[in-house]
């Protein structure tokens, strides 16, 4: 993770990427890629095989299609890439937002409007903000075409209330826009029972198309694969004909033995299923210990709910952050990556103000290890209490009491 200057830190353009599981890759899953190693080739544009492997995983979660409505690619920036070329005009999105989100529609020359989240979650704008931004984006010559939200939301880890969800697909409907939901962290609800996820496809079928990198939980990020989910209608078909037009000019295609992988982990057979629920349990722990850590020291964070992250916003520890030097975003990004031994991307690469003291912290840096540690991570009753994961919580939590400490030494009497 570089800035682009070295002065000033400039624009960013380069985000870090998603939040790896730390964890060693799947047996069955090295078995099949292994067993397609031979295979020199790759699926055809837009995916083939591997379309009807898509289409059984989203109708197992209510969401009906047709292989001929789906489009794969190496990767979710591909496809949103591509979409954003198809639909044209400019783009909206939450602030935070995914820090891959913003830098494509920037390739192709079209404005990013970040709109702000209600305070409860993120990655679904608030509706009344929404329709705000869009008259002013408007009134100033704009054209916004385009909205890209997240149900389980990289970087805050929240999920989207529907009653939420609800107000803002209907006013983004009212306005016109299409919807790209990213849906990649879906999967990963650290408490399913407890936690309602509705997709905005369910409510408005003819104006979603759902987008899913398969590195959220059912491949490494490693071997990239995402698979997007076009609208029924005519509409949806031409805008599934286009976006193949611009995966074909990228020549974005998936390698034939990564494909092979994807389609057995789409399928989800019962090796998957289960490697997909001790990772979410795993790191349902140790997003849970390293939430409790950044409070106790006086940080904000909301509870994270799904992914491999948290979100912190180091606001109330200012007087430590100032007495160390530290301005901006980039400059606590650069304190707590060395401090942490582990990445901390500053809040201004999810859309965020470069002045606002945040930072993602990823849950798969508490696991580093051998092949032999990180597997009993998956396996262990009580993971957290396993010496190697217990030293990194313990250095966690250390640096944040650090500088609770400082800033209570440093703050202003009143």
């Amino acid at each position: 993770m570089r800035r682009t200057a070295p002065e000033g830190h400039g624009p960013v353009r380069f985000g870090p990427p998603l939040p790896e599981d730390g964890l060693p890759v799947l047996p069955e899953l090295s078995a099949v890629l292994a067993a397609a190693a031979s295979r020199g080739g790759h699926e055809p544009v837009g995916g083939g095989a591997l379309r009807e492997a898509a289409c059984g995983y989203w109708d197992r979660r209510g969401l009906r299609c047709e292989p001929d409505r789906v489009a794969s690619a190496p990767g979710a920036p591909a496809l949103l890439l591509a979409l954003t070329a198809a639909l044209g005009g400019d783009v909206l999105v939450p602030r935070p937002c995914a820090a891959w989100w913003a830098p494509y529609a920037r390739l192709l020359g079209r404005p990013a409007f970040h709109v702000p989240t209600p305070p409860e979650s993120g990655g679904v704008p608030d509706p009344y903000a929404l329709l705000e931004t869009v008259r002013r984006v408007r009134a100033e010559g704009g054209d916004p075409r385009l909205l890209v939200l997240s149900l389980a939301d990289d970087p805050t880890a929240t999920v989207a209330p529907p009653e939420l969800l609800h107000e803002t697909v209907e006013a983004a409907q009212g306005e016109g826009l299409h919807l790209v939901s990213d849906e990649t962290w879906r999967d990963t609800l650290h408490d399913p029972r407890e936690t309602v996820l509705l997709s905005p496809a369910e409510m408005v079928p003819d104006r979603v198309t759902v987008v899913t990198d398969l590195a959220g939980a059912l491949l490494p990020a490693g071997w990239p694969a995402a698979v997007a989910r076009f609208p029924a209608g005519e509409d949806g078909a031409g805008l599934h004909a286009r976006v193949l037009d611009v995966l074909t000019a990228l020549d974005a295609r998936v390698a034939a033995p990564v494909a092979a992988a994807a389609g057995y982990a789409l399928g989800e057979p019962e090796a998957v299923t289960a490697r997909v629920a001790a990772a979410v349990r795993l790191h349902a722990l140790l997003a849970a210990a390293a939430h409790s850590a950044v409070v106790t020291a006086g940080a904000l964070a909301r509870p994270p709910r799904s992914g491999r992250h948290l979100y912190v916003d180091l606001a109330p520890l200012s007087p430590a952050l100032t007495a160390h030097g530290i301005g901006d975003a980039q400059e606590l990004e650069d304190f707590l990556t060395a401090r942490l031994g582990m990445p901390a991307p500053g809040g201004h690469r999810f859309g965020d103000d470069l002045e606002a003291p945040r930072v993602r912290l990823s849950t798969g840096a508490l696991v580093a290890g051998s092949d032999a540690e990180r597997a009993e991570c998956l396996t262990s009753p009580t993971p957290l209490e396993l010496p190697h994961v217990h030293h990194a919580l313990i250095q966690l939590k250390s640096v944040f009491d650090d500088l609770r400490d400082d800033a209570e030494r440093w703050e202003p009497p009143r």
